[in-house]
């Protein structure tokens, strides 16, 4: 028998489109046999599923879930929007965000734990309710945010219902002070996030390639005024403490007063909550970013459907 490889599991994976689990069990049934597998998962039902696996799938929703100091961020993704308002493709998206706030931000261990009521694991009924609904779906990331002290804060923008939208955010606050204080702090800065969409907490979380490529690009457009290099220098610095305004959360302008910088809004909420106040994290899904939405040629398919 041919040992049950992962690149094999991938490589079935990639040909049906059906779960890891019931790959892995499809070539354990069939003595690592690709062809035989791939067969055994059709009579299994997973047919409808493994024909639509390869189409594109950009809409669906983020689900955001918190208790205490822990919070969930999941991304389910779905062909169109039209499923967004399926009530059994909500109610997916809710179970996952509450299973995931268990675990620990890891989306392969995600798919693997059991689903509430059902006989198989999470990515299984995924997989499953692509026959049910009748198109492509993707439990595409999932993140964990969790804190010792303190609060995290969620938010939803435009929520279909609670908890459940197309950007959704969480921001970690460390702090002993008042909670309920803190909660509406913390939806006030996860609310600038999802407007201002930052790329990392602080300077100090700036990827180091990225910033060694931005300093280089500002370099360079700096020589080309001719000015010596110490002037040179100076327009360099001057133009990554912009980049950092526009990049890194604590440098931006808080847009609820569009005037204090993010940094001086926590010291502020600090002082009135009497306890210091730490941001130790965030993080902002929006729906279908960096997916590559398929353009559909409808002319050539119907052209190669002709044998044109």
């Amino acid at each position: 028998m041919a040992e049950i490889t992962a690149a094999l599991v991938k490589q079935l994976r990639e040909k049906t489109g059906a779960g890891m689990m019931d790959c892995k069990r499809a070539l354990t049934e069939n003595g690592g046999d690709l062809e035989a597998s791939v067969d055994w998962l059709r009579t299994q039902g997973l047919a409808a599923a493994a024909k639509k696996a390869g189409r594109a799938a950009s809409e669906g929703l983020v689900g955001v879930a918190a208790e205490g100091g822990t919070g969930a961020l999941v991304e389910i993704n779905a062909e169109t929007d039209f499923v967004a308002r399926n009530e059994s493709f909500q109610d997916l998206v809710v179970s996952v965000t509450d299973i995931a706030l268990s675990g620990t931000g890891d989306l392969e261990e995600l798919k693997e734990k059991p689903f509430p009521g059902g006989e198989g694991s999470v990515g299984e009924t995924v997989t499953s309710l692509i026959a049910t609904i009748g198109e492509n779906m993707e439990l595409r990331r999932s993140a964990l945010l969790n804190v010792e002290n303190g609060v995290v804060a969620t938010y939803m923008h435009n929520a279909l219902k609670p908890g459940l939208g197309k950007i959704g955010v969480l921001v970690a606050l460390e702090s002993d002070g008042d909670t309920e204080k803190l909660e509406a702090f913390g939806k006030q800065l996860a609310m600038h996030v999802a407007a201002a969409n930052p790329r990392a907490l602080s300077q100090a979380d700036v990827d180091p390639a990225e910033l060694k490529r931005e300093r280089s690009v500002l370099s360079e457009q700096a020589r080309e005024s001719g000015k010596p290099e110490e002037i040179i220098e100076k327009m360099v610095d001057g133009r990554l403490r912009k980049y950092f305004e526009e990049i890194c959360l604590l440098d931006q302008t808080f847009v609820i007063d569009g005037e204090s910088k993010v940094a001086k809004a926590v010291e502020a909420a600090a002082k009135e909550l009497g306890a210091e106040i730490n941001v130790a994290g965030f993080c902002r899904f929006a729906l279908g970013e960096g997916v590559e939405k398929k353009e559909e040629d409808f002319a050539a398919e119907v052209a190669a459907a002709a044998g044109g």
